[in-house]
């Protein structure tokens, strides 16, 4: 049902003429899908500021902050408290098992969430949480511990479990926030704005990623706080909560949700109105009395039936786990198609970058982990770690610059060009840094790391912006089919983010039996090949909106 300018006035509060002319001009200018409002409930977002996208973005820069803090210290702090070398494989499963069977479940259960604050908000606060208690957890288990337990057996053991929970809350909870972000940028934003938003997302992904590689690279035991605290890894606890509870606040206030009311079965349209300069709450615009006759005059111009319809089927949506497995069953094609494509990447990009540094210590330096500590091969070694964790920051560099790249690309080769040439230069560079292992040539190829790591975190987001856009034209066209839809756009983008936790599942139980059978050259080799079966995938496989 469209929203004609008429029905828009009288749901307007009579003061503000002015006000008024110039939201509808605003409005005008909006493509069609943006104008209307579906019988699915479906909120018609306003243009949103670029400091309020920027705000937005913010959760990614705290979040990869973060994940390149646990990438320089999770494996010194594991070594630091006895964790054996058995356990190893189970720290890095429990993680993306949890995720991979739990994420749809979230995803479903936040496009149903009635929460007054909105429906992803609410899921953002309780991950970033759980992420703090990991992090505090990883970084200062064996001194919590120290406190409590004075018998040194118990002592290590309790240690143990303590660092690995952490480990596996972290990643859990870094992994799962990722689908509730998106999903939130897209129930909240425009067409034009999601895909700004995409691309804030991955600018600051890769400056959050810098800048947490150089923190880590940093000598903290010998500053003021070094000598305060009672190690460096508590330091290193404060600066990365410290940033990243800023950032999540300012990401949870950056842009309101309205929120998804069940108050009788007849509607739970509600339509913000806004006016441009103002930033309040949407429970503020109820008590104002805007939403309200908005949705009075939505109802009054509506068909009786449909209501029926939709009511009938909101019942048949209640969720269930046998209900959501046969959802995500009976998706679409393109969107399988879509996952399969992502997974590819992942599985490409994570199994390069897992081991990076130790390729950089055993293939381009030529060095040993497992000589003793004093010995020429070790000391080798950990300078080619040293050096591979200076390719990360490259990685993160260039995933920012190229992210403001890709806006300037997409209007000329649109996002099949953009998806192919991300997994087409991932898997030439990757390829030869394996046949040819040079100090030199490897950190300039590192850049190539940052475009595919980019691709992947806007270009599989941007298509699924772009189906949810055609699915909803379609609906305008005909209203009977608009209630048929089961699928929300928080479970669609959680199946999507399943694709990270199944490729480090799959990484975990294959890749390490293979590097320990043929070395850590393998594992270039094997992202190379993959990339390349991806970069075909995408090309042939993947269906584009024209």
């Amino acid at each position: 049902m469209t929203l004609t300018k008429e029905s828009f006035h009288g749901a307007l509060p009579p003061a503000s003429e002015v006000t008024k002319a110039d939201m509808d001009s605003t409005r005008e200018k909006e493509e069609a899908p943006l104008q209307s409002v579906t019988t699915s409930g479906a909120v018609v977002p306003r243009k949103r500021a670029v400091g309020r996208l920027v705000m937005h973005s913010m959760a990614m820069f705290g979040r990869e902050f973060c994940y390149a803090v646990e990438a320089a210290f999770v494996t010194p702090v594991l070594l630091s408290v006895g964790l054996p070398k058995n356990l190893y494989s189970l720290v890095w499963l429990i993680s993306p098992i949890l995720g991979f069977v739990l994420q749809p479940v979230v995803g479903s259960a936040s496009d149903h969430c009635t929460c007054s604050w909105g429906r992803r908000r609410p899921y953002i606060l309780g991950l970033g949480i759980i992420m703090l208690l990991g992090m505090a957890l990883y970084l200062n288990g064996d001194v919590m511990i120290s406190a409590f337990i004075s018998e040194r057996d118990k002592q290590r053991m309790w240690a143990i479990v303590i660092t690995m929970l952490g480990v596996v809350l972290f990643d859990f909870a870094a992994d799962f926030s990722d689908g509730p972000i998106k999903t939130y940028l897209f129930d909240v934003c425009s067409h034009q704005d999601k895909e700004k938003g995409l691309h804030y997302h991955a600018l600051f992904t890769g400056l959050g990623g810098a800048l947490g590689y150089l923190t880590g690279a940093m000598d903290w035991g010998q500053t003021v706080l070094g000598y305060s605290l009672a190690s460096e890894f508590q330091v290193i606890f404060f600066f990365a909560a410290l940033v990243f509870l800023v950032c999540l606040t300012v990401h949870l206030r950056s842009i309101p949700e309205v929120p998804l009311r069940y108050k009788n079965e007849e509607t739970k349209i509600l339509l913000e109105v806004t006016e441009s300069y103002k930033y309040s709450t949407i429970e503020e615009e109820i008590k104002n009395g805007y939403l309200k006759s908005t949705c009075t005059e939505i109802k009054a111009a509506a068909k009786p039936g449909k209501y029926a319809v939709m009511s009938h089927t909101e019942d048949q949506r209640r969720m269930t786990l046998k209900s959501l497995l046969k959802t995500l069953l009976s998706m679409p094609s393109h969107y399988r198609y879509l996952c399969v494509s992502h997974l590819f990447g992942w599985m490409a990009f994570l199994s390069n970058m897992l081991f990076f540094t130790d390729f950089m210590g055993q293939v381009v330096y030529q060095g040993s982990p497992y000589a003793p500590h004093n010995s020429t091969l070790y000391l080798t070694y950990k300078t080619g770690v040293e050096v591979g964790c200076w390719g990360l920051c490259i990685n993160a560099i260039s995933s920012s610059v190229y992210s403001y790249l890709q806006k300037i690309l997409l209007p000329y080769i649109g996002l099949k060009g953009l998806y192919f040439i991300g997994y087409l230069l991932f898997g030439l560079g990757t390829g030869l840094i394996g046949l040819f292992p040079n100090v030199y040539s490897t950190l300039a190829l590192c850049s190539l790391f940052g475009v595919m790591s980019s691709t992947l975190y806007t270009v599989p987001f941007h298509l699924i912006t772009e189906y949810h856009r055609e699915e909803e034209s379609l609906k305008l066209q005909d209203g009977e089919q608009a209630g048929e839809h089961g699928r929300g756009k928080g479970i669609d983008c959680a199946a999507l983010t399943c694709m990270v936790q199944l490729a480090q599942i799959i990484l975990g139980v294959g890749l390490g039996l293979l590097v320990s059978v043929a070395g850590s050259a393998v594992t270039v080799i094997s992202a190379s090949a993959v990339a390349l079966i991806g970069c075909c995938f995408v090309a042939f496989c993947v269906r584009y909106v024209e």
